[in-house]
């Protein structure tokens, strides 16, 4: 236990002073910060500029038929609070002319309640215009008729303005609300195993090379080496993890006010304590089982430069569960057979389960048998990755084959 409190406390304190972990952890806090941010800032500076109307874009809208351009033009300012709209008495080319002179954004030319002609300089990828200005006017239009059919405009109004009373009772999971944080928590996840897991792999691969592992392994016992790599790089990660959501968390209640209206946002930092508890639970026991992995391939590769080719497999294993996951998640099929299948299975239970978790009802002894084996995995894996990380010291020379290593272990 000295031991592996000493190899903890080592390693752990070689990640927190490389450069690299603290300029990708003070990049990511600073990134978060700004984003969080920015709707107060964008608020604060729009509220030194006087009156909204002179900031907004202005609509023209020209009607053909006098009898309509007031009934039009006033449908046209509530339907477009985002712009300034202006009844236009121009010409159809003067209005071009004041959209390309850029005195307007935009203008609507209408020839009659079924047909019109919108003019704009530079068309946005997600102009919705158009689609806005058909709902207005055929209202204008079902209205216009029955009125012309006997129907007195309060009773068109009516017809034309019901709603739909209805009550949503979810009795199980929301996917709607959860999807995001359930993404987020699974692509941090991802992100946290890839990197870590090389990290370890290089470092245990740049002990053998220089030679330092046939003197460590002499001194310290391998159960303790390779689990003090695993645990310290598990910290760093966690330490990474928790000073950035902490400072987004922090962020986002000084800000909340500002971020109220954005439901990506206000869905993550609510999400619900046992979701959070079970989140942690799969991430260590998801890392630790594919840290050993990586560490024990480190371990047996030949030179530093064969280590990305060395882990590819694990690498591999990794990416297809997340992108298994990932189209579930997708396509809200969370509860299909090969996720349930998926989800005892060690290698793409902790991402798995924790979206089924996240995503739909799940029953307590599924949770619970996908836990145990993924344990049973942990420390299966754990003490092999220690045998091969001491029959590592052997493998010299050439890439070994599966059978010299089965054969180191053997003697280890």
């Amino acid at each position: 236990m000295k031991q592996f409190g000493k190899i903890l406390k080592f390693e752990l304190k070689g990640y927190l002073k490389n450069k690299v972990f603290l300029g990708v952890t003070i990049f990511m806090i600073a990134a978060i910060i700004g984003v969080l941010f920015f709707p107060r800032l964008s608020a604060n500076l729009g509220s030194d500029e006087t009156g909204n109307a002179e900031n907004l874009p202005v609509m023209l809208v020209h009607c053909d038929n006098a009898e309509n351009e007031s009934v039009i033009t006033e449908a046209f300012v509530s339907a477009f609070t985002d712009y300034e709209v202006v009844a236009a008495e121009d010409n159809e080319e003067e209005i071009k002319q004041q959209i390309v002179d850029e005195n307007a954004e935009c203008a609507f030319v209408i020839k009659s309640l079924t047909e019109y002609t919108y003019y704009v300089n530079d068309l946005a990828l997600y102009d919705a215009n158009t689609a806005v200005a058909d709902e207005v006017l055929k209202s204008a239009y079902q209205m216009s008729a029955m009125i012309e059919h006997g129907i007195p405009a309060d009773e068109a109004n009516q017809i034309l303005n019901f709603q739909i009373e209805h009550t949503s009772v979810t009795l199980g999971k929301d996917q709607m609300q959860n999807f995001f944080y359930a993404y987020i928590m699974i692509f941090a996840l991802y992100m946290v195993i890839l990197i870590y897991g090389q990290m370890v792999a290089t470092n245990v691969a740049s002990e053998k090379s220089s030679r330092a592992m046939e003197l460590l392994i002499t001194s310290v016992h391998p159960i303790s080496m390779i689990f003090g790599k695993v645990v310290s790089s598990c910290l760093a990660g966690l330490i990474q993890l928790v000073s950035v959501f902490g400072t987004a968390f922090i962020c986002y209640n000084i800000n909340k006010s500002y971020l109220s209206d954005v439901d990506i946002v206000s869905s993550i930092f609510n999400m619900p304590v046992h979701i959070l508890l079970y989140m942690l639970v799969f991430f260590l026991l998801g890392f630790f089982l594919y840290a050993f992995l990586y560490g024990a391939i480190g371990s047996t590769a030949s030179k530093l430069e064969d280590i990305n080719t060395s882990v590819m497999p694990v690498t591999f294993l990794f990416i297809i569960a997340f992108i298994v996951d990932v189209f579930s998640l997708s396509s809200g099929s969370v509860d299909s057979v090969l996720m349930k299948v998926c989800s005892y299975i060690p290698f793409t239970s902790p991402i798995v389960m924790f979206t089924r978790i996240a995503m739909s009802s799940v029953s307590v002894y599924e949770i619970a048998i996908s836990i145990v084996i993924l344990i049973a995995s942990v420390i299966g894996v754990g003490f092999i990755s220690a045998k091969i990380y001491r029959a590592g010291v052997l493998l010299y020379g050439a890439s070994p084959k599966l059978s010299s290593i089965i054969k180191a272990i053997r003697k280890a």
